[in-house]
């Protein structure tokens, strides 16, 4: 029996978006695409250089562990703790900003916010710089580099300062619907490691590549600034949303309460726990075991990155449906961000798939970087690949649901429960299959997250048609497994690894693309639509 596939149109009973927000809305996820991908090209020029340079050997570990502090950082102050703690909040404030006259909720939620949580980060990094010995201890006990993974941990703690503010400056702008300079910061970032890697590595070793976290920290707030400063200093003309309820000018910093903020701060945690997890069973492993992992996980993870961007951009405009009580559009824009993620991601992951090797060899194979290492990253990577459509799901869904802007437990235990599974799965599996044990755990955690997400998302506001988006995912990795084989293929065709990664990536594109339009996975359908039939803009 064919499964319905529903209508390419939205039902005449949804209101349609306007269509110049629709533009916006196009424009500012084109903008966020090219700056994330410039961010991700120069993070892949970061580790080239790290890995020619350093290579993979104990110093490289020692840093890898305190490189641990940024990773975490960056997820629980800018990717998703605070970002979903407050571009909600960013959006009430906006949404009673436009409905009625009087002091402005923006202001007031800054006011409230921004000194407690100055205050509250000046303290964390100073506490992560007087206990760095016994977080590298915890983190990685019997790592033969102590002291050095210990001066690491200190340059890198700075971060926790920086990212914090550079995590508000984010929220603040794409709640106001600005998105070049969020999606700036890793460029910045990136020029600020990469320039002190080259220009003191010699001298200080992989010391200088945590003083470019430092600086690269400071250099993701400094380039926020002025766009920020701009927004706050322009109030915003009133919203046309329907009038459900209304938002008392108080009510946005009153949204900040610990009940809505800790089971964000928990899932937050858990979900980076995973990488602390590989890093504490990586320790006793052979040298350099830390560093393949590492330079698999970073380089499986692009096509999750790059999948994960229109998110970035779409978030505020849930969050800002929900706030207007608009929960239809709310759940057209979150199945549609499913689909277009899972599209992106799925295609990404074949190509890991078929051509590790050839990419390993491409990008890192180089100076101390040896063949060995290729291999063992490569077999590492293609593992990781496997939970990639897992961490995609978990990063779309879980802004769905704290875009409700109220308390929701359910992600986190969700993720406490993936995070459970892994750590078992890995302590099984290490001493068996090593790295790449590793690495499968991580890939079983995140995907049984995912899947909890997933069934209790038919069950919120906005009330996800489950059975028919795994529907549609399940199509999806049948293209993706069709275009896996395609891209080995054609890989195989030449023993040259940058023709290869050519030829078979071009092949994956065509499989992938074939095979999800005879499956009529909706999102292609749209797509070869009949050139007779008229745009909706053109009619």
């Amino acid at each position: 029996m064919t499964e319905t596939v529903p209508p390419l149109l939205p039902a005449p009973a949804a209101a349609p978006e306007h269509p110049t927000s629709g533009r916006l809305l196009a424009r500012a996820a084109f903008l966020t695409a090219v700056l994330t991908l410039a961010g991700a090209l120069l993070g892949l020029l970061r580790d080239q250089a790290f890995a020619h340079v350093f290579g993979a050997d104990t110093d490289t570990d020692a840093f890898l562990v305190a490189w641990t502090v940024p990773e975490v950082a960056a997820t629980l102050l800018i990717e998703d703790g605070l970002a979903f703690v407050l571009v909600p909040a960013f959006s009430l404030a906006l949404v009673a900003r436009g409905r009625q006259p009087g002091p402005d909720p923006v202001r007031a939620l800054v006011a409230a916010t921004l000194p407690r949580l100055m205050l509250a980060l000046a303290a964390g990094a100073a506490v992560l710089i007087a206990a760095a010995p016994a977080v590298v201890a915890v983190l990685a006990p019997g790592l033969p580099a102590t002291g050095l993974a210990v001066d690491c941990t200190r340059l890198t703690a700075t971060c926790v300062f920086s990212f914090g503010l550079t995590g508000y400056c984010s929220a603040a702008l794409r709640g106001h619907g600005r998105f070049l300079a969020p999606a700036s910061i890793y460029v910045a970032y990136n020029v600020g490691i990469i320039g002190l890697l080259l220009l003191l590595g010699g001298a200080w070793g992989v010391r200088a590549a945590a003083a470019g976290v430092a600086l690269g920290g400071v250099l993701m707030v400094v380039i926020q600034v002025p766009a920020l400063w701009r927004s706050w200093r322009q109030r915003e003309a009133a919203l046309a949303v329907p009038e459900p309820r209304r938002a008392p000018a108080g009510q946005a910093p009153r949204a900040l309460r610990l009940a809505l903020v800790a089971p964000v701060v928990v899932f937050a945690l858990s979900r980076q726990t995973q990488v602390l997890i590989e890093r504490f069973l990586a320790a006793p492993l052979p040298a350099g075991a830390i560093s393949h992992l590492n330079y698999a996980q970073k380089v499986a993870q692009m096509p999750m990155v790059l999948s994960l961007m229109l998110c970035t951009v779409t978030f505020p405009v849930i969050a800002r449906a929900l706030a207007a009580g608009d929960t239809e559009r709310a759940r057209r824009r979150v199945e549609s961000d499913l689909i277009v993620a899972g599209t992106i991601v799925l295609l990404g992951a074949s190509v890991v798939v078929a051509c590790a090797p050839e990419i390993i060899q491409v990008l890192f194979q180089r100076g101390a970087f040896t063949l060995h290492d290729t291999d063992a990253t490569a077999d590492v990577m293609r593992v990781y690949a496997l939970g990639l459509l897992g961490q995609t799901l978990v990063g779309v869904l879980a802004r769905s649901y704290f875009s409700e802007a109220r308390p929701l437990w359910y992600p986190a235990c969700a993720m406490l429960a993936g995070l459970a599974a892994t750590a078992v799965a890995g302590a099984l599996a290490v001493p068996v299959w090593g790295a790449p044990g590793i690495a499968a755990a991580n890939a079983l955690g995140i995907t049984l997250t995912a899947l909890a997400l997933l069934w209790g998302s038919g069950r919120r506001r906005t009330a996800l048609s489950v059975r028919w988006v795994g529907g549609q995912l399940a199509r999806l990795v049948v293209a993706g497994c069709a275009a896996t084989a395609a891209c080995r293929w054609g890989a195989g065709l030449t023993s040259s690894p940058l023709p290869a990664l050519i030829v078979g990536s071009a092949l994956a594109v065509v499989a992938f693309t074939v095979t999800a339009r005879l499956l009529r996975v909706r999102e292609f359908c749209l797509l070869f639509r009949p050139v007779t039939r008229k745009l909706w803009h053109a009619r």
